[in-house]
């Protein structure tokens, strides 16, 4: 599934994603992934636990609203799906 205008992947975290969120939360919404190229193939992230509670607690704290956050597993890698 390629990257379009409510499908945006990431290959790991950055907090100026979270201008991404506000934009989607702001349009008809979306879906960030996060550990996956510009082509949707899935890289992994490591960190996956820790961005589990960290995404939701920054978007809440930034914005003031809740996302979807789910964790995958696709060929033994991780990635995260947020659904805006």
């Amino acid at each position: 599934m390629p990257q379009h205008q409510n499908i945006e992947y990431k290959s790991a975290w950055n907090d100026d994603y979270l201008k991404w969120v506000c934009g989607f939360a702001n349009a008809d919404g979306g879906l960030i992934f996060i550990g996956k190229d510009d082509h949707g193939k899935t890289l992994g992230i490591n960190n996956y636990k820790k961005l589990m509670e960290d995404i939701p607690n920054k978007i809440r704290n930034s914005m003031g609203i809740m996302v979807e956050v789910n964790l995958h597993e696709e060929s033994e890698k991780y990635f995260i799906e947020m659904a805006v």
